[in-house]
């Protein structure tokens, strides 16, 4: 597999700091994301390339190991387990012919070594050794964030995804949050020597909505209405969630009056027909372009 730099990938320096690395994540996935790019394989390609790297990047534990390993980053715990489990097998017991039946003396590293990391002639570990030293190794989780609107986030629908080369499904429940984590058990990279595989950690990064502010289970708008309609009293459309709602605005309504309309917010997640609140705030448009007419009017109002 060709050596792929995490960095070059998201376009940050190796010194780029956390925050930096989420967003040039984040930058990144919503501009190649697959619904945004349909049928477009390199944007799909260049997707996956982006959510591997910030898999790796990410996470300080692995990112530590990927600076100090490189490619290899992934079996470089497993080396240093097996190097130190090599040393105390080969100075740790005594015994006549134990080193003769498991070490050949031909090099300093096993099997497992070149297998991982590349070498020269058979040597080291034989299989019995192989077996008892090396162990069996859990395989490396994965973190990745997953783009998700605030509208998708309020009604349940399923994500197909791609994690080494397999595609998996998940369902996103109703009233998911912004940085909520879920673990798929088992879905992360192979263990080794018969070990169980890691777990993937799927973040949830709720985008902002241009209309909605969400605070909690909660939503807020602002609502524009006119000076007119403030000051007699109306009825107008308000948007929701669910669609658009009728309100009555009463007479006198003051710049900033904030108003709830009672479960209209965002559904509670995991709990089936219970939903927030909806606060709206008017903002009162003051009239443009008035007409001679309507000066006098507004005189009279003031001198009266």
């Amino acid at each position: 597999m060709p050596y792929i730099d995490y960095y070059k990938v998201l376009g940050v320096d190796k010194t780029a700091t956390p925050d930096d690395i989420k967003k040039a994540y984040r930058k990144l996935a919503r501009k190649y994301h697959p619904d945004m790019n349909p049928n477009d394989k390199t944007a799909e390609q260049r997707f996956k390339e982006i959510n591997e790297a910030n898999e790796v990047l990410s996470n300080p534990e692995n990112r530590a190991k990927y600076d100090k390993y490189g490619e290899h980053w992934q079996q470089g715990e497993a080396y240093e387990k097996a190097r130190q489990q090599q040393q105390q097998y080969s100075g740790g017991f005594s015994g006549d012919g134990y080193r003769e039946t498991y070490f050949d003396g031909a090099g300093d590293y096993s099997d497992f070594f070149r297998d991982m990391f590349g070498g020269g002639a058979a040597g080291g570990f034989g299989r019995r050794q192989y077996g008892s030293a090396s162990g069996r190794f859990k395989g490396q989780d994965i973190h990745a964030e997953m783009p998700v609107s605030l509208r998708e986030a309020a009604a349940t629908h399923q994500r197909t995804f791609n994690i080494n080369g397999k595609n998996i499904r998940i369902t996103i429940p109703a009233g998911a949050y912004d940085g909520q984590q879920i673990k798929l058990k088992g879905y992360g990279q192979e263990g080794y020597n018969g070990g169980p595989n890691g777990d993937l950690y799927i973040t949830f990064a709720i985008a902002p909505d241009a209309q909605f502010e969400r605070s909690g289970n909660d939503l807020k708008i602002k609502v524009p209405i006119d000076l007119y309609t403030a000051m007699l009293g109306g009825d107008i459309e308000v948007d929701t969630l669910g669609g658009k709602v009728r309100l009555k605005v009463q007479p006198e309504t003051q710049n900033g009056t904030t108003v709830r309309l009672k479960g209209k917010g965002f559904p509670i997640y995991k709990k089936d027909g219970q939903y927030g609140d909806l606060f709206i705030s008017y903002e009162v448009l003051l009239p443009k372009n008035l007409t001679e007419k309507q000066k006098e009017l507004f005189e009279q109002l003031k001198n009266s």
